[in-house]
């Protein structure tokens, strides 16, 4: 089995190398991601092994089909950049890893909210230069606050036990109630009363059809004023010139952010000696109410562990030509 990973990070190639010697796959890695122009790139492989930001749509895919390619392993959760139809015609399967460590993003998610509201991001800063004023540094406590989550999977799970730590009022929304969260007080509400009633809205689904920019001009004028709103999820859920309109109004207080609508020509590069030519993303970095994140919500060791052994358990699992555990169809 010959693979070819593309968007391929240093910490990557360390997880990857770490764990092939398991399985009998050959490895080539490539810095570029995969898309249109550089799809060729597949030649003489059998299956790629692709992230986030890839363009896997039917250009990609018609032209990966012709060199060979049978297996698109996906080594994150989120399949909106595969065009599934591309590949059901052009005979390819698509595998993924659903769940690689909910707790590292539920954290994350938390970390923001913490940072943002205790702001000890500009305190660290202060105490650096020698500034010890508390001056413009108050927060609020978590405790006893309405807390909405926006999806219950794994992830949001894992965020609702967590607020719940906290001694937060946790609501939530979803289309599949969880029972061992409404065991543990967590109270399923429509998105118009979670909007409403929430201090805290953090966004835990999945992007697709339903769910792209959820968060848009007419849902934020159902907030609270003043709410504190985290996306750790997907860029698109969120409507990034609502948002901005809804922090210059001030109904939004905080906004943290770990994914955004046009990461893919910013997000993983080292771009600090470059003229950055995204206005959304630098308006919202002009903000001091705001705090982005580059999607890093998943990087821990233990995420890193379990995407790449669940990613080579896939292609083996296809290589051998066993059921495949973690298809998307």
């Amino acid at each position: 089995m010959k693979l070819a990973v593309f968007s391929t990070k240093p910490y990557d190639k360390e997880y990857f190398d770490k764990f092939k010697k398991e399985y009998d796959i050959k490895i080539s890695y490539f810095e570029t991601s995969l898309k249109p122009n550089t799809a060729n790139l597949t030649k003489d492989f059998d299956a790629v092994c692709v992230f986030v930001n890839d363009v896997m749509n039917k250009k990609t895919v018609e032209v990966i089909a012709k060199k060979g390619v049978k297996l698109i392993a996906l080594r994150c959760a989120g399949f909106n950049n595969v065009d599934l139809d591309a590949c059901k015609q052009n005979n390819i399967k698509v595998v993924r890893v659903p769940a690689y460590s909910p707790e590292a993003v539920a954290e994350h998610a938390m970390a923001l909210i913490l940072t943002l509201n205790r702001k000890t991001h500009k305190a660290y800063n202060r105490v650096r230069e020698g500034n010890f004023s508390l001056t413009n540094l108050i927060g609020f406590n978590l405790h006893k606050k309405v807390v909405g989550v926006i999806g219950t999977g794994k992830i949001g799970a894992a965020f609702c036990n967590i607020a719940k730590g906290f001694g937060c009022e946790v609501l939530a929304y979803d289309i599949n109630k969880n029972e061992e969260l409404e065991k543990k007080g967590v109270q399923y509400v429509s998105l118009d009363a979670l909007f409403n009633k929430s201090d805290v809205i953090s966004l835990h689904c999945p992007l697709n059809q339903h769910t792209k920019h959820i968060v848009d001009k007419s849902s934020i004028g159902k907030m609270k004023k003043g709410v504190l709103l985290v996306n750790t999820s997907r860029g698109a859920l969120v409507n990034t010139k609502d948002v901005i309109a809804g922090l210059k109004s001030k109904k939004i207080a905080f906004l943290g952010i770990d994914v955004y609508e046009q990461e893919e020509n910013v997000f993983f590069n080292d771009l600090s000696e470059s003229i950055i030519k995204d206005d959304l993303l630098m308006r919202l970095n002009s903000f001091p109410n705001v705090l982005i994140t580059s999607h890093q919500a998943f990087f821990t060791r233990e995420a890193m562990t379990e995407i790449t052994t669940t990613t080579l358990n896939n292609i083996k699992e296809f290589e051998n030509g066993e059921g495949l555990t973690n298809e998307v169809r």
